[in-house]
């Protein structure tokens, strides 16, 4: 609605898994009664499809939607710290490379706007440009992996197909409300803390006074896309969506018990990320009693940093600033709160 509000000519096409059909139709009629300007019903079309097709699934009507589309947003991925490699590399790589080839394809391109991460940082210690991405990184996981190798494509496809690309950072709740359709990532710590009546255990790894955790509300990611892919500056540029200033490891454990409204304990572990990845595979009655998957614990002793300058500066001049964590935080814990059972699975 959001981008359709900006010509009421236009409408917007949907490539939709088929097993997904029904909660996009679902997903329509709840985001009519949002924006009841716009009749979504009309502008939208839901169409069958799979990225990992190399027809994206359209069949005989491939050439005729190339003719027709002016716009091409890639938010498709398969994201989920635990994937194998083969099925991350169809979604994330030759899925990619399929929206490509479609985008080769249309006539009237004027921009495609692709999702990436900031984490094709992988492992990459120090600062991270939003220029940066061969860097000779090792990778934590096949998600991180995929996506590197995905926007390396996209990369090397700018030369003939007009591209911008953004970076998200760890993406948590609505900042406003608190809402989300997923617990990962930091709500896994959230969810442990809270287990405890009045004292909570926040252990920490690495450097816990420099190593940060880059934490983004969803609504600032949206606000963002919206506005940069409406402007011709934009054209070109990589953007990382992170948090200019975010709170280091231990300011995120005083900061979660704050808000949880308990004292917090943070035992500082003589141990790397990857140390700390090895010892929970080891012992995996720790990450199950924890509740918190093997895998993201790498991200709690993550040695990247993001440079934002391009999105902080192009993303102020359109009012648009990202909140830090702990302002927000409030409103992330009041909403788990109230609806602690939402999975923290996978779409796939």
């Amino acid at each position: 609605p959001r981008l359709l509000e900006r010509d009421l000519r236009t409408k917007a096409i949907c490539l939709v898994q088929e097993r997904f059909v029904q909660q996009a139709k679902e997903a329509i009629n709840e985001l009519n009664q949002r924006f009841p300007n716009i009749d979504l019903k009309s502008k939208v079309e839901i169409v069958t499809g799979d990225i990992t097709d190399p027809k994206l699934g359209l069949g005989d009507l491939y050439d005729d939607y190339a003719d027709k589309v002016t716009s091409v947003y890639h938010f498709a991925a398969v994201y989920d710290l635990d994937v194998k490699r083969d099925f991350a590399y169809k979604v994330n790589v030759d899925g990619t490379q399929h929206v490509l080839d479609f985008c080769q394809k249309c006539s009237n391109l004027d921009r495609h706007h692709y999702v990436s991460t900031c984490y094709v940082s992988g492992n990459y210690v120090g600062r991270f440009t939003e220029d940066d991405l061969e860097k000779g990184q090792t990778f934590n996981n096949f998600y991180e992996e995929t996506k590197y190798l995905a926007e390396v494509l996209v990369k090397k496809s700018m030369a003939s197909i007009p591209t911008t690309i953004y970076r998200p950072a760890i993406v948590t709740g609505d900042s406003k409300t608190g809402e989300t359709q997923k617990y990962d990532g930091p709500y896994f710590m959230l969810k442990w803390l809270m287990r405890y009546s009045s004292v909570g255990v926040f252990p920490t790894i690495g450097n816990g006074t420099k190593n940060t955790m880059n934490i983004v509300p969803r609504d600032f990611i949206i606000d963002a896309i919206i506005a940069l892919s409406g402007t011709e500056k934009s054209l070109g540029k990589t953007y990382n969506l992170a948090d200019p200033n975010p709170l280091t490891i231990r300011q995120l454990g005083d900061a979660m018990g704050k808000s949880i409204g308990k004292l917090v304990i943070k035992p500082a572990l003589p141990l790397n990320a990857e140390q700390a990845v090895w010892l929970f595979k080891k012992l995996p009655f720790i990450p199950e009693f924890m509740g918190l998957p093997t895998k993201a614990v790498a991200y709690f002793g993550h040695p990247t940093n993001y440079d934002t300058t391009e999105s902080t500066k192009d993303l102020a001049s359109v009012g648009i600033i990202c909140p830090n964590y702990g302002d927000y935080l409030d409103n992330i814990v009041r909403f788990l709160k109230a609806n602690p059972t939402i999975s923290s699975k996978a779409m796939v």
